[in-house]
C-alpha cells in the first residue's frame, strides 16, 4: 500500500490528509513535534484571554483520526533523504515514505538584533510560544511588541486582557505601513492608542537587553532610547520553517520551491502551506502566500494531484481577515498601500467603520475593496470582482453584500451619496436581492 507521510499538521498538511483519505485508501502518516492533534493556530489569543480552552480549537475529536485512519506522529523530522524516500527522526529511527507532502509552516522571523535569542523573547506562532507567554505573563509588567501587523496586534490585545503594559514599535509612519493605505493606517492606530497601547512610529528595535539571568530586562530603540520591559514580542514577519532542509536535495529559497502543481524539485515530494514558494505564482500574486485560506486550497490541490488527479493551484481571489481589537478587517481583491498609475479610489469613514474601494480610472472596473467594521459577503465580493463589475454597480447594489445583522445601523445612503458628490454622479441605492443574494 502507498505510503503518503505529511510533514506538518496545520491547516494546509491536515486538510491534505483528510482530502486524500476521501479520495483514496492510501497509507497516511500526519507527523508534528508541535500538537498531538491538529487545532486551531488562529485561537492561540483567545485561550490565553480565557474564553476557550485548548480543547475548544481542536475542530475534530480525537477519535476522528483512528477512525479516519489517518496515523498521527508525534516527532521531529532531522533529515529527509529523498534518494532512499526515508525521515530521520529525533528518536534516532527512520519512517520510509512513498509520496512526501511538505507543511512545515513558518517561524517568527529575527533580523540578528543582539539578544534576539535571550529568555522571554519570541513570537507568537506555536502553542509552544503561547506556553512561554503564559510562563512569563504573571512577571511581566510591560511588554514591547516588534513588527505592525496582525500576530502584534494579537499579542497587544492579549497582554492587555491580563493589565500589562505595551509598547509597540512601528518602522513605518503609521501601523502596518507596508499593506494598509494611509487612512486606514490611521483609523487603526487611534483605535490601538484609544486601548492604550503605547505606538512608537518611525521606531525600530536595536538591541534586547537581558539580566543576571538571560531574560529580556529591556531594549534599546534605534532612537537609542531605552524602555524598560519584561517581554520582546517578535512579530515582524514570519520565514518558512525550512532551516533542517537547506543541505538537502530539495530546492530552497525563502521557502521550498514549486511550481502550480506544488511539485518541488524531487520527484512525489510537494509542498504547501506557509513553507512552500512558486517559482512564479500562477496568478501573478507573491510567491509566498502565508495566510490560513491559501494553506487550506493547497491542502486540497496536492490531494487531488497525489491521488492522480494532477490539479493547478487555483486560489482565486485574493482575500484576507482579522480583528484589530474592536475592529473586524476583511479585503478582497488588490488595494495596496500606495495607489498604482491608472487607478482611482474611493474612501468613507464614519467612526470605526470604512470602507476603501480602488478601481481603474477609465473602465471604473473595480480592483479591489477594504471593509473596516462592516460585515461584507464573501462569496458576493469575490463574484463582482471576478466579473469585473464597476465601483457604480458595487455600490448601487451594496446592500447585497452587507453581511451585518439588522440589528446594525446602516450606511449604504451615506456612502453612495458622498460617492455622487464628489464624482458628479446620481447613483442610488438598490433594493437588497434575496433572490440574487442566494442564487
Amino acid at each position: 500500500m502507498e505510503h503518503v507521510v505529511i510533514i506538518g499538521n496545520g491547516v494546509a498538511g491536515i486538510t491534505a490528509a483528510r482530502h486524500i483519505r476521501k479520495l483514496s485508501d492510501k497509507k497516511i502518516t500526519v507527523i508534528s513535534a508541535e500538537t498531538d492533534f491538529f487545532f486551531s493556530r488562529t485561537a492561540l489569543m483567545y485561550i490565553y484571554m480565557g474564553h476557550m480552552k485548548y480543547e475548544h480549537t481542536k475542530p475534530y475529536e480525537d477519535w476522528f483520526w483512528k477512525k479516519n485512519r489517518i496515523d498521527l506522529l508525534r516527532a521531529f523530522v532531522q533529515n529527509i533523504d529523498t534518494q532512499k524516500k526515508e525521515l530521520k527522526l529525533d528518536s534516532g529511527t527512520t519512517l520510509a515514505y512513498d509520496k512526501l507532502v511538505l507543511a512545515v509552516g513558518s517561524k517568527p522571523s529575527k533580523f540578528g538584533w543582539p539578544g534576539q535569542d535571550l529568555e522571554a523573547v519570541q513570537g507568537l506562532y506555536s502553542y509552544q510560544d503561547l506556553e512561554s507567554m503564559e510562563k512569563y505573563s504573571p512577571t511581566t509588567k510591560r511588554a514591547v511588541i516588534v513588527g505592525g501587523g496582525l500576530i502584534g496586534v494579537e499579542m497587544a490585545e492579549m497582554f492587555l486582557s491580563r493589565g500589562i503594559a505595551v509598547t509597540f514599535l512601528v518602522r513605518e509612519d503609521r501601523f502596518w505601513g507596508g499593506v494598509l493605505p494611509k487612512k486606514e493606517g490611521e483609523l487603526i492606530s487611534r483605535h490601538l492608542k484609544e486601548h492604550h497601547v503605547d505606538l512608537r512610529f518611525n521606531t525600530e528595535l536595536k538591541e534586547i537587553i537581558g539580566n543576571e539571568n538571560s531574560r529580556a530586562k529591556a531594549i534599546i530603540t534605534t532612537n537609542n532610547e531605552e524602555i524598560e520591559c519584561q517581554f520582546v514580542g517578535l512579530t515582524a514577519g514570519v520565514s518558512p520553517n525550512v532551516s533542517f532542509m537547506k543541505e538537502g536535495t530539495i530546492d530552497t529559497n525563502r521557502g521550498v520551491l514549486v511550481n502550480e502543481f506544488l511539485e518541488t524539485n524531487i520527484p512525489e515530494v510537494y509542498a504547501a502551506g506557509d513553507c512552500a514558494e512558486f517559482h512564479q505564482h500562477p496568478t501573478g500574486r507573491r510567491n509566498l502566500e502565508q495566510v490560513w485560506y491559501t494553506g487550506r486550497i493547497m491542502g486540497e490541490t496536492v490531494a487531488q494531484t497525489i491521488c492522480g488527479n494532477k490539479t493547478p493551484y487555483k486560489p482565486g481571489m485574493w482575500f484576507n481577515s482579522a480583528k484589530f481589537f474592536d475592529i473586524e478587517y476583511q479585503t478582497y481583491g488588490n488595494v495596496k498601500s500606495e495607489l498604482d498609475e491608472g487607478h482611482n479610489e474611493f474612501y468613507w469613514e464614519n467612526g470605526n467603520i470604512a470602507l476603501h474601494f480602488v478601481y481603474e480610472k477609465v473602465s471604473k472596473k473595480l480592483i479591489g475593496v477594504n471593509s473596516f467594521d462592516m460585515r461584507l459577503r464573501h462569496e458576493i465580493f469575490d463574484k463582482w470582482l471576478t466579473d469585473g463589475k464597476t465601483i457604480e454597480f458595487v455600490l448601487e447594489h451594496l446592500k447585497d453584500a452587507n453581511f451585518d445583522t439588522e440589528f446594525y445601523k446602516k450606511h449604504e445612503e451615506e456612502i453612495i451619496n458622498k460617492y455622487n458628490i464628489e464624482n458628479n454622479t446620481q447613483l442610488k441605492v438598490k433594493k437588497r436581492n434575496w433572490k440574487r443574494i442566494f442564487a
